[in-house]
């Protein structure tokens, strides 16, 4: 598994891939909101398993902080550290750009996931595109 920071079109077309399958397909999000206006301003991650797009996700710079967007992982490829190694990578490049702070919406199903990567439950549950989401910190 290589997770790489998109430095390409094809790059940043392989992690719209992956969230379309994850968000659109599998959880019904509308296609419309699954990419939006801040994809220009985003550091765009994507993993690969033998030149195959398996992962994606993103981060924000908002007031010093890195709003990390759009984790996602394709199902045959959960349960298998996938996740953890793109947000190792996420945090990591956040760190190299001297951010104190990650900050995230988090599904409710991957809370449990998120609470072992340091992260705390600092809002109370809200909608989402129809999914239920509560906000998470985690300092660096």
């Amino acid at each position: 598994m290589e997770v790489k920071v998109v430095q390409s079109k094809k790059e940043l077309d392989d992690a719209f891939q992956v969230r379309h399958t994850v968000f659109v397909e599998e959880q019904q999000v509308p296609a419309e909101l699954e990419i939006d206006d801040h994809e220009k301003q985003a550091y765009h991650f994507v993993a690969y398993d033998d030149h195959q797009p398996t992962a994606a996700g993103r981060f924000r710079v908002l007031d010093h902080i890195a709003k990390v967007e759009r984790i996602c992982v394709l199902r045959d490829y959960r349960k298998t550290g996938l996740g953890q190694i793109l947000m190792n990578s996420i945090e990591k490049h956040a760190r190299e750009l001297d951010l104190k702070e990650m900050k995230l919406n988090a599904q409710m199903t991957a809370v449990g996931f998120y609470e072992k990567l340091g992260y705390t439950t600092v809002s109370g549950e809200f909608m989402d595109a129809g999914i239920p989401h509560v906000t998470m910190i985690k300092a660096l």
